[in-house]
């Protein structure tokens, strides 16, 4: 029987089997450890059940950061309507605010990796939590389009900090087999916060113009606050603490997310050996900087998938959802943010699905059915405003179509896009590499973003909506060629084999699969000689 299908037997290879069931436990970091002897002394065995909701809380707590980010995309979709009219600003003043985040954002992806390794994931969940508070509180009482933008670059650090962090964390604390529906947590937080801020900008757009935008912004305090109980609760990542020298802690930890003290030994065991091989290496930046073929392999793969999920136009659709409406025929302030409310319950009930599915289904499918749906969606909509424009189409049927590929758009991405990225980069890269490498990649992404945000506005008016969403669907057809010769599957594999996926380990992915099924089938035998 092959690794996989002896997984699949076990049981736990999703979200749902998470909850509800004992799942086989797989290693995740770098190296294949020796089998430890058998002392013959008793092992306590704790409840699973427990474990795996501890595992899952720690998942949720460390993805809440991603609600700022998403809160602060969906509300300024809406802010700016009102900012433009309080103080009065020009339409490359619009484009400035609304994609400044993201290119300050990648400043802090890039800090973070350094951070984290230096501090620890969890202190740098706090510190993202609070740098954004203080840029949210500068943008709520700025008196001017300056000092917004100053407020609005500080947030962004704290954003591009948070949104890299968690994904690391989430990876070097849960099992191989729930890795993909675990690190999918992020993804639906922004979705989440986008939904938010979307459902702000309807609730308090009735105040008066100069102080309903800054009620919607100063809301998105609230959300980083709850992370100062985060940072009571989760415990630090047991790699990052055998990183540290401080293998004793890092076995504490293990014994929560763990089954039994034997598991936990294995799990650190394998840790320290990924440490000490990491220690012995070359300078990460050197490295990844000049890769090896295999690494180069590994950021092309990381890299392209950070850079096609802002590349298609997601950030442009959030952020100027009330444009396109309004292009195709709403005129209304009221039904502008009601529709696009509508936008953001389609991208946060879609991601759902997502969660169970990565590890059921696998990856590269659902890459498949977002990006060639996202294409469709982003067609359909280029060809009703383009016909709406020449009034070969009716105003209704042009509404009705502008929301119903918009809504689908999201959904789509939710699907695969959206979250798998985050799955990928977190788990592809070997441990000495993957805080950096992912702060690079997140770093990629935030700058992609800024530029189609950015340049969304200026495009529009040059080419129309309708050109630039003809644009945005010739990327999303090249990103179905890329998922398909450039991302492996990596479902339900353990770190080694995935590096074996990139050219590495010396060894094929089958051998890999046979070597790690033998070694199941010997260690259950020895837990149960006489079945």
């Amino acid at each position: 029987m092959g690794i996989q299908a002896a997984e699949a037997a076990a049981g736990g290879d999703s979200l749902l089997g998470f909850l509800g069931r004992k799942s086989r436990y797989a290693r995740m970091d770098d190296v294949l450890p020796q089998e430890p002897e058998e002392d013959g002394g008793g092992v306590r065995v704790r409840g699973s059940g427990s474990c795996r909701r501890y595992v899952f809380a720690c998942s949720v707590f460390a993805s809440l950061n991603h609600v700022l980010l998403g809160y602060d995309v969906g509300v300024m979709s809406g802010c700016i309507i009102f900012i433009q009219k309080d103080l009065h600003i020009t339409e490359v003043q619009q484009e400035m605010l609304v994609g400044c985040l993201s290119f300050i954002s990648l400043l802090g992806s890039l800090a973070a990796g350094r951070t984290s390794d230096a501090i620890g994931r969890k202190r740098t969940i706090g510190l993202a939590a609070a740098v954004f508070q203080a840029g949210a509180a500068i943008m709520t009482f700025a008196p001017s389009f300056a000092v917004l933008m100053a407020g609005r670059l500080l947030a962004g650090i704290g954003i591009g900090i948070g949104i890299m962090v968690a994904p690391v964390y989430i990876s070097e604390i849960s099992p191989a087999t729930l890795r993909g529906s675990l690190a999918s947590f992020p993804e639906i937080f922004i979705s989440l916060g986008i939904l938010l801020g979307y459902v702000s900008n309807l609730v308090f757009a009735g105040l008066p113009d100069h102080i309903n935008w800054r009620v919607m912004l100063g809301a998105g305090i609230l959300p980083s606050i709850s992370v100062a109980f985060v940072l009571l609760v989760i415990p630090e990542s047991p790699r990052w603490l055998v990183m540290q020298n401080r293998a004793g802690d890092a076995r504490a930890v293990l014994l929560k997310v763990t089954d039994s003290e034997e598991e936990a030994q294995e799990r650190l065991t394998e840790i320290e050996e990924a440490a000490r091989i990491t220690a012995s290496g070359k300078a990460v930046w050197r490295e990844l900087l000049r890769p090896s073929p295999v690494i180069r392999r590994m950021l092309i793969t990381g890299l392209g998938v950070q850079f096609f999920q802002q590349a298609t136009g997601i950030d442009a659709l959030v952020y100027y959802s009330p444009t396109i409406f309004r292009d195709a025929g709403i005129t209304l302030e009221s039904q502008l943010l009601a529709a696009t409310v509508a936008v953001g319950f389609s991208k946060t009930a879609l991601i759902v699905i997502a969660i169970v599915l990565v590890d059921r289904v696998g990856r590269k499918p659902l890459l498949y059915i977002s990006t060639i749906g996202i294409t469709a969606c982003l067609a359909v909509l280029a060809a009703a405003l383009s016909l709406l424009a020449r009034d070969a189409l009716p105003r209704g049927a042009a509404i009705g179509l502008a929301i119903l590929t918009v809504c689908g758009f999201v959904a789509f991405f939710s699907v695969g896009m959206g979250p798998i990225n985050m799955v990928l980069s977190s788990e592809i890269y070997p441990l000495r590499l993957r805080a950096q490498a992912v702060g690079l990649g997140f770093a990629l992404n935030r700058m992609t973003s800024g530029a189609v945000a950015m340049s969304f506005l200026s495009i529009c008016r040059a080419l129309s909506v309708a050109g630039a969403f003809t644009a945005f669907a010739a990327v999303s057809a090249l990103s179905v060629v890329f998922v398909h010769l450039f991302v492996p599957e990596t479902s339900g594999k353990t770190l080694e084999q995935i590096e074996s996926l990139f050219g590495g380990g010396g060894v094929t992915p089958g051998e890999v699969e046979l070597r790690d099924a033998e070694r199941l089938v010997h260690k259950r035998l020895v837990s149960h000689p006489s079945s």
